[in-house]
């Protein structure tokens, strides 16, 4: 039994390191500035943290302070963050829409369209928010966190366990995240 889940474990994690490759051909169109950014460009640094994210889901708005905190705190230690919205098209009504929510909200961080949900599809993303941590390395990129930012939405008070900031401090310890993964709450994604 012991050698099954070792061969599970490891399949698991050489079909994520794989599917990070894949990023040279997505790109996407930042509402804030207009300009066309490849995902793979991006990751750089100690890893980027891209979040899902919709202003029609409520669990994104309740994210919002701890996203400005989030950026805040690491940014500065290397990690890229940015939000993917994959329903809404490219239209300029939604970009505008947007870049006033950026402006806003000083979350201050690019803002991507996912117009034809390419990246969402890639990553089988299926919450809003959901967060992927892709970090850089020899063998190619690899996700090192995927899922929820903490264990509550609802409630930033009551959080008790905050996944993403344990998994940035991890790896700026040299270690990997643990745990990898934590299921994603919030809207499900709309797709096309």
């Amino acid at each position: 039994m012991k050698k099954l889940s070792l061969l599970f474990l490891i399949l698991l994690f050489t079909s994520v390191s794989l599917s990070a490759q894949g990023l040279e051909g997505i790109n996407l169109t930042d509402a804030v500035t207009g300009k066309v950014i490849n995902i793979q460009s991006q990751v750089k640094g100690k890893g980027l943290v891209l979040i899902f994210h919709s202003l029609a889901c409520p669990f994104a708005k309740l994210y919002e302070s701890r996203l400005i905190a989030l950026r805040s705190k690491y940014q500065s230690q290397g990690f890229t963050f940015i939000l993917v919205n994959p329903e809404v098209s490219g239209n300029e009504e939604d970009k505008t829409t947007l870049r006033t929510y950026i402006d806003q909200s000083d979350i201050n961080m690019p803002y991507l369209i996912d117009e034809n949900q390419v990246l969402s599809k890639f990553y089988k993303i299926t919450k809003i928010p959901e967060v992927l941590l892709i970090t850089p390395g020899g063998n190619g990129n690899t996700i090192s966190y995927r899922g929820a930012i903490d264990n509550n939405p609802q409630a930033e008070t009551a959080v008790s366990a905050k996944y993403l900031d344990r998994a940035m401090d991890s790896l700026l310890k040299g270690e990997a995240p643990s745990p990898g993964q934590a299921r994603a709450v919030g809207c499900n994604l709309r797709t096309y």
